[in-house]
């Protein structure tokens, strides 16, 4: 790779460190994109042994590059992006890939089409977990940080995508409990 290249990609990627999510951190700031994808990634190499048939290396590369495209676009909440959104972060990714080699930019736009069609395991594992790393995101923050809408979306937001697998379904249920205590213990 021409390290020219390779260090113009990553300074691009590098606002992943800087763009915010609507998520809060624990520690009462809001979380970059960067920091949403390298726990998605860490959760996925956590959970390779629920999984002997799936390609956890897989997973953890479509953890890492999901929101490549949001380093353009920044971060739009799933609740809040429309199909216009989308097609910006798509163009925006293939801006972003464009900069990388052919063999390494076919493996991520190989990535992506799978992670689109949803139909390999892979793709449903980063998927689900996606969905869940927000929830217990905004379960580690200050309830303060939550919009009102989020309340009922914290009870349901991911259910579909967790349905695949009788883990990804377990692990949805102890968040939902743990946001259902959350609020009880708010009061709200």
């Amino acid at each position: 790779m021409d390290c020219k290249k390779y260090i113009e990609f990553l300074n691009a990627v590098e606002k992943l460190k800087c763009n915010t999510r609507h998520s809060w951190t624990s520690s009462g700031r809001q979380e970059s994109v960067a920091e949403h994808s390298w726990r998605l990634a860490v959760m996925a190499m956590l959970c390779a042994d629920e999984y002997p048939n799936v390609d956890i290396n897989k997973v953890i590369k479509m953890c890492l590059i999901h929101d490549f495209g949001e380093a353009i676009t920044g971060d739009i909440p799933a609740f809040l992006k429309s199909q216009k959104d989308e097609v910006e972060e798509e163009s925006a990714i293939e801006k972003l890939i464009s900069l990388l080699p052919y063999n390494t930019r076919d493996e991520i736009k190989l990535l992506f089409s799978e992670m689109k069609e949803m139909r390999t395991n892979e793709a449903k594992l980063y998927k689900s977990l996606d969905n869940i790393e927000a929830l217990i995101s905004h379960n580690e923050a200050d309830i303060s940080t939550w919009l009102p809408r989020e309340y009922e979306e914290n009870l349901t937001y991911g259910q579909k995508n967790s349905e695949w697998s009788d883990w990804t379904r377990e692990l949805r249920e102890v968040i939902k409990q743990d946001s259902i205590e959350k609020i009880r213990r708010e009061g709200k």
